[in-house]
């Protein structure tokens, strides 16, 4: 008998969301199907355009502008260069991805990559991916100017603030409801200064670690066709980090002790070195004898602690 209400208890404290916020049903629908998906790179920019953010929010358009989710798909050029890879290596050697061109390419088999560098390709045609697919063979075989124009439009679309703010603010859909698209979502609820938007939505998940977890992941995507396994940041945080008592959040590290706020980086940014690591050398130059030859060396002791939330380096 005591088992069985030490059970209940527990089933309680698991479920009790849906306790607290059945009337959340009322206000969120069921999610709708899009009536138009994009059939262009462009079509899908303009549908996740956040320009209209800046005019209220022009601090952190400009701390977002400078990380690397302002061109998710380009990155540095890695990325880019990675759906080349995908496309040429992988998916036209693949037995049964049933790519053997551009034109046989569809967005189920971007995925793998899109999940978190491109979520709203879900959102768009099978002309779209392989636009992109076009536009990185563009970046890595073209000469100069077909280099260059492929990489501008390669930016076009991105982590943007309707990707974060909107379209996947809110993780426990079943609990919380769908994203609407006239709601903006934050820490409280209330009026938004936008027409296009009039609403701010609460996200229960935008300040937790979990928010990040969307694709800074736990490992393969085995939910895909093809699974892949790219970052495992929230996953090496979770069993590494919290598990030996570790408190603080991805937020808290990368946008608030880092002063860096939107604009989130990693091991690039000199800041978050120094966040991230001790490092201690001792050097002393010798000469070691080889025969009749001296040869001039060094001697080092290199000591590294990792005071990170998690792996590194890692994405």
């Amino acid at each position: 008998m005591k088992l069985r209400k030490v059970l209940f208890f527990l089933g309680l404290l698991l479920f009790s969301p849906l306790v607290f916020t059945s009337n959340i049903e009322a206000k969120y629908p069921y999610k709708e199907p899009l009536k138009k998906k994009a059939k262009t790179l462009e079509e899908l920019a303009a549908m996740y355009d956040s320009s209209a953010c800046e005019s209220c929010h022009a601090d952190k358009a400009e701390q977002w502008k400078k990380s690397l989710h302002a061109r998710s798909i380009f990155g540095t050029g890695r990325t880019a260069a990675t759906i080349y890879t995908v496309y040429k290596v992988a998916l036209k050697n693949f037995p049964y991805s049933g790519v053997k061109d551009i034109k046989d390419v569809k967005v189920e088999h971007l995925m793998l990559c899109a999940k978190c560098h491109l979520p709203q390709l879900e959102d768009a045609e099978d002309s779209v991916a392989q636009e992109i697919v076009k536009l990185a063979i563009d970046f890595i075989e073209g000469d100069e100017e077909t280099y260059e124009k492929a990489a501008e439009k390669l930016q076009m679309v991105n982590i943007n603030c309707l990707i974060c703010h909107q379209r996947n603010a809110i993780i426990h859909k079943w609990v919380e409801g769908y994203p609407e698209k006239n709601v903006v979502y934050g820490f409280k609820a209330g009026f938004h200064p936008y027409e296009k938007m009039p609403e701010i939505g609460v996200s229960r998940a935008l300040r937790e670690s979990i928010f990040c977890g969307q694709c800074h992941g736990l490992g393969p995507n085995l939910e895909l066709d093809e699974p892949s396994q790219c970052a495992t940041a929230y996953g090496s945080y979770l069993y590494n980090y919290v598990a030996k008592g570790g408190m603080k959040t991805c937020q808290e590290c990368h946008m608030k002790e880092s002063g860096l706020g939107h604009n989130i980086q990693a091991y690039r940014d000199k800041k978050m070195q120094e966040m991230a690591l001790d490092f201690e050398v001792n050097a002393r130059p010798v000469y070691w004898r080889d025969g009749r030859t001296l040869k001039p060396l060094i001697y080092a002791i290199i000591n590294m602690r990792n005071k990170a939330g998690h792996g590194i380096p890692d994405g």
